[in-house]
């Protein structure tokens, strides 16, 4: 995966607020470039199959060094290289209605996992808790973000965000108090472009470059 740093982005905003310290706008671009992620799923990742081992219900992402999953677009549950099934997300407090004693010790209580969720971004569970009739992997395609410590993040979706995270950042300096680049109708106008350009990638990634029309699914019941 090609990395983009954010301090690339120095020279285009530091054009708009000279005398900013090079640390600041990096910092800016930064936050900026998680929020950007957190609302648009932009950062989009397949990953390495993951083999779940019998009677283990938590996993550890295989993904970028600094980064964080966002959300979970999509996940299969796998036996080598035959499909088994979609493995459908489901909060904690859900697996739990559906399973009481989840995660059970019990080994006839362990089966063929159905659903997949979360407990941090650096780990996911499945349920039931794999049993040993088969040899299953679980799929994922997964949205990410930067971590707080992060220098960079993928050159794709950085790029494609480029002019969002940069309206993003400057809407944030521009109300420093007692700046020399200090100006509040700026921060307003890059605030409704910041506004206008999340709520179109966020349906552009929707969509998909495809234009595949949006469609809504019940959830099954356990």
């Amino acid at each position: 995966m090609d990395t983009r740093t954010f301090i690339s982005l120095e020279n285009k905003i530091a054009a708009n607020v000279p005398g900013c310290p090079r640390p600041t706008i990096e910092q800016f671009v930064r936050d900026i470039a998680i929020e950007v992620c957190e609302k648009t799923l932009v950062w989009r990742y397949e990953q390495d199959p993951i083999i779940l081992t019998p009677g283990i219900y938590e996993y550890e992402y295989d993904i970028p060094a600094n980064s964080e999953v966002v959300a979970v677009i999509h996940a299969a549950l796998n036996s080598g290289t035959e499909f088994l099934a979609t493995l459908d997300p489901a909060v904690q407090e859900d697996l739990h209605r559906m399973y009481p004693d989840w995660p059970s010790e019990d080994i006839n209580k362990r089966s063929t996992p159905r659903f997949i969720g979360q407990f941090d971004p650096d780990h996911f569970v499945v349920a039931p808790v794999p049993d040993n009739s088969r040899r299953y992997s679980a799929k994922m395609f997964l949205a990410l973000k930067p971590t707080p410590t992060a220098l960079g993040m993928s050159k794709t979706a950085f790029d494609e965000c480029e002019m969002l995270i940069t309206h993003g950042v400057l809407q944030h300096l521009h109300t420093l108090p007692n700046k020399s680049w200090t100006d509040y109708d700026l921060a307003s106008y890059h605030a409704k472009q910041y506004t206008y350009k999340t709520a179109l990638r966020r349906a552009k990634t929707n969509l998909g470059a495809t234009r595949a029309p949006l469609t809504a699914r019940m959830a099954p019941f356990a």
